[in-house]
Parts: structure tokens; sequence; C-alpha cells
């Protein structure tokens, strides 16, 4: 039988590539699949990359899709162990906090934004939570 395997829980796919500057510099650059990171914090998102969009108890708004963008692209770099995920958590949250609030997020939202991911996201860009490999049909063994 022919089976598919796919990770899932994303609801987004970006269509064009994505540039900006950030704070997170690593010593050297990262080049993965759909996220580059070089040394000097200039990180691309390829086209085609896939993330979930604002997680928790929260609305998908346009003031908060390029902060959710860039905040999973480096979560799943420090998930996948390109960043270390205790020396740079915090600052991809306050990279979230900064591009929701150049979008126009009221500064109270977005202080709630990071809030929520201090305190309830670190199982998502800790190297442990891989996202599983699903496979389909059901009972499909690889």
């Amino acid at each position: 039988m022919k089976c598919i395997a796919y990770n899932g829980g994303y609801k987004y796919q970006l269509k064009e590539a994505y540039k900006v500057v950030i704070d997170i510099k690593p010593n050297t650059a990262i080049n993965t699949e759909y996220i580059d990171l070089d040394t000097n914090g200039n990180l691309t998102i390829a086209e085609g990359y896939a993330w979930d969009g604002p997680s928790g108890p929260t609305i998908d708004t346009l003031t908060f899709m390029r902060g959710s963008l860039v905040h999973d692209a480096l979560y799943q770099l420090m998930r996948e162990s390109y960043l270390e995920h205790r020396v740079n958590r915090q600052a991809a949250d306050r990279i979230l906090q900064k591009i929701c609030k150049e979008d126009g997020m009221w500064s109270l939202r977005a202080w709630l934004v990071y809030q929520g991911v201090r305190l309830f996201a670190d199982p998502a860009a800790d190297p442990a939570d891989k996202r599983p490999v699903t496979r389909a049909p059901e009972g499909c063994v690889p």
C-alpha cells in the first residue's frame, strides 16, 4: 500500500520569501530547507514555509501574522537545535512582541502575547518536542 508521511498542525503557507533583520545573531550562519539566519541577524524564510499562525486563546489578525511567522521559524530553529533554546527563547519572544507592535497591535495585547508565550510556549521551542510524523492511510507502514 502506498502511504504518505506528514506533520500536522499547520494552517498557513508562505507564498513569497520573507526577509527581516532580527536581534538574534548566531556565531555561524544557519541554512535549512526553509529558514536561513546569518551572523548579522538577516532572517530569510522561504516561499512554501508552513506555520500554524498565532497560538493560544487568541484570534488570527493581520497584526499578528508576521510576528507569528517569524516566531514560529525561530522556535523551529530552536526545536531542531540550530539555535540554543535556553539562550535564544526570550529574544524570540521579544521579537514577536516587537513585530506585532510594529504591525499595529495594541501595546496591551502585544504585552499579553509576550506573557502568554513566556508562560506556555517553552515546549514548542524545546528540542525534545519534535513534531510527530503521521502516516496515512491508517495502518500504513513505511
